[in-house]
């Protein structure tokens, strides 16, 4: 998305939202605000679905419902995060 900028603009807005849900940043989906942060959001949520063997947009915890990233947030506030990380992928 960062590729969109012009010379040295770091932000814009647009009113056409496009992209995978899931990767997309809060931001931009509510607002049409992109960023290079909104890039840094989308690649943060490649590296959960790395750790974790889960994909965000098929991750779904029931109780209390949450999403991939919802659910790494909780933990984290738990401090429990490493327990996203998948088993296979632990040395």
């Amino acid at each position: 998305m960062a590729k969109i900028f012009e010379g040295n603009q770091t932000e814009d807005r647009t009113r056409r939202v496009v992209g995978t849900y899931g990767y997309m940043s809060p931001e931009y989906v509510v607002f049409g605000n992109f960023s290079v942060k909104s890039d840094v959001f989308s690649f943060g949520v490649m590296l959960l679905e790395i750790v974790s063997g889960k994909k965000n947009n098929r991750f779904y915890q029931q109780n209390p419902p949450l999403t991939l990233i919802g659910y790494v947030w909780e933990l984290w506030g738990q401090e429990k995060a490493l327990e996203i990380v998948d088993p296979i992928r632990k040395p």
